[in-house]
């Protein structure tokens, strides 16, 4: 059989634990039989991280400015098990946040849905897709322990030598402390992407934070997505009958919950961590949520939504078969495939995305799931099967 061609590579950002051994099982079993795959390989794996000094992180996402395109496997953010765990030089920061802020694109996340499963909010219609700010706050903070009595303050230092000081807290005993930060650019290519995203897919865009609490720091971002809707996107959302709207947090999650779906909601880099993944859960799975990252200069990066899968690589070291749902991973190479095909005008491997895609969810239409999915399917008859056979099934299907 004569394999689909490529032009230009992948960007390939292989990861770790269970995902790591589903990301080789997709490509020897789905991908490369059909396909003759052009990649350029990026072990972001945590020891090949810690031997670079996360050096391979920041080679993989300037690669990705240059070759357009990227698909990421799930990789580790080590905490202080982890450091002891793999014996790391440094606890390294998430790769994700380090990709983001390298690409200062915004995360666009979508549950994949399936007419067999219905979420668990019986008001949601449509999918709602998270906007998720790829920058800055938390995931790139600076924190401290603070072991006794002292006083912790913000100093910034100008470049004429000035100061200007504020008092963050006067510990009288242990504690902590961190400071995080963000950018005017990159609150504004957030707004932009978000308001052109809603464009496209022709979709409400709802913003929240929280800045009756903090006045300063989240004010910031309301106040740019406002200047730039009024300068650049009023008329426009006009034109296509969609709304931009700003409110509080705990008032849009009250709204999300009374919804039928349908919109476009942009959260702040944590708030779209977490909002994400509750609407995976509450859609079905973790496992069954699409990830791309998208620059202003028109990068993409596609990824799973979820994490590594820890407790079923310790039962694969065991010798056990999984049932891993390899759903979000799937897609991530789909879509990347599709767009590298958009790009280089391939439809035969955009067609080939497509197919893999649609094979995947008939099976799951039919009952053929993994574990997790075997609640959540509303089918008369499920078969389930491990993470190795739900992929050669569609690849005979294929």
């Amino acid at each position: 059989m004569t394999k689909i061609a490529m032009k230009t590579p992948l960007v390939e950002m292989d990861g770790d634990e269970m995902t790591r051994i589903i990301w080789k099982q997709i490509k020897d079993i789905v991908l490369e039989p059909f396909i003759d795959l052009k990649t350029e390989y990026f072990d972001l794996g945590l020891e090949y991280r810690d031997q670079t000094g996360d050096q391979v992180t920041i080679d993989s996402a300037h690669r990705t400015i240059e070759l357009g395109v990227a698909v990421k496997c799930a990789t580790i953010t080590p905490n202080a098990q982890r450091v002891e765990e793999y014996n790391l030089k440094s606890m390294w920061k998430s790769p994700n946040g380090t990709i983001r802020a390298i690409l200062d694109g915004t995360v666009f996340r979508a549950p994949i849905l399936v007419d067999c499963i219905q979420p668990f909010v019986a008001s949601w219609q449509k999918p709602i897709t998270i906007a998720r700010h790829a920058y800055g706050d938390v995931y790139r903070d600076s924190e401290m322990k603070i072991d006794g009595a002292c006083k912790a303050e913000l100093l910034l230092t100008m470049p004429d030598g000035t100061t200007q000081k504020q008092l963050i807290h006067d510990f009288k005993g242990a504690g902590v402390v961190l400071g995080m930060h963000n950018l005017d650019d990159s609150i504004a290519s957030f707004a932009r992407s978000c308001f052109n995203y809603a464009l496209d897919i022709k979709q409400d865009l709802w913003f929240a934070t929280k800045d009756t609490i903090s006045k300063v720091y989240d004010h910031r971002f309301k106040d740019i997505f406002q200047e730039i809707y009024d300068a650049e996107y009023d008329e426009l959302f006009k034109t296509r009958g969609i709304e931009y709207f700003y409110t509080l947090i705990d008032d849009v999650v009250a709204r999300v919950m009374r919804s039928e779906g349908g919109f476009l909601w942009a959260c702040k880099n944590y708030d779209g961590d977490v909002m994400s993944d509750m609407i995976a859960s509450a859609c079905g799975s973790l496992a069954m949520m699409t990830s791309v990252l998208v620059s202003p200069t028109g990068q993409f990066e596609y990824e799973a939504a979820h994490g590594t899968v820890t407790r079923h690589y310790y039962r694969y070291l065991r010798g056990e078969k999984t049932s891993t749902n390899p759903m979000a991973t799937l897609f991530a190479w789909t879509g990347a495939l599709r767009k590298r095909g958009e790009l280089d005008e391939l439809p035969d491997l955009m067609a080939f995305a497509d197919s893999v895609e649609k094979i995947s969810l008939q099976l799951i239409e039919e009952g053929i799931v993994t574990g997790d999915l075997r609640a959540l399917v509303n089918l008369d008859k499920v078969e389930v099967v491990d993470t190795e056979g739900f992929l050669k099934a569609i690849a005979a299907r294929l």
